[in-house]
């Protein structure tokens, strides 16, 4: 790719962003964040297509495949997983945003089970 400015401006902003998310405070703070979106997300998910039942099935369908996808990436491709050595062993921490889409995924599956639990009582 050609070396622009705009290119080098969002080299140097990611490579900022990773430096400052290497503090493991920071890193849990995100994570943590995240979680909690997901849950409101799920409350949110849940209460606007309860209010146009046609489009149950639809979200429902979309969800599962959201969360599918985020599971591969996590846990199925090498992408989620960070090489070390020259023997190609994955190893250590997962890279920041897919840490973070796998805790938005644990937030929204658990929201809607509280929601469903809630829907049934």
């Amino acid at each position: 790719m050609q070396n622009t400015r705009l290119n080098t401006f969002i080299d140097r902003l990611f490579q900022q962003f990773t430096q400052w998310v290497e503090n493991p405070w920071r890193r849990l703070s995100l994570l943590a964040i995240s979680l909690l979106f997901g849950n409101f997300l799920a409350s949110a998910i849940a209460t606007s297509t309860g209010q146009r039942t046609d489009l149950d099935v639809f979200i429902a369908a979309i969800i599962l495949a959201i969360v599918e996808a985020i599971s591969w990436l996590t846990y199925g491709s090498t992408m989620g997983r960070r090489k070390l050595g020259e023997n190609n062993a994955f190893l250590g921490q997962r890279p920041i945003v897919v840490a973070i889409l796998n805790s938005l995924k644990l937030g929204l599956v658990y929201g809607l089970f509280v929601e469903a639990f809630k829907l049934g009582s």
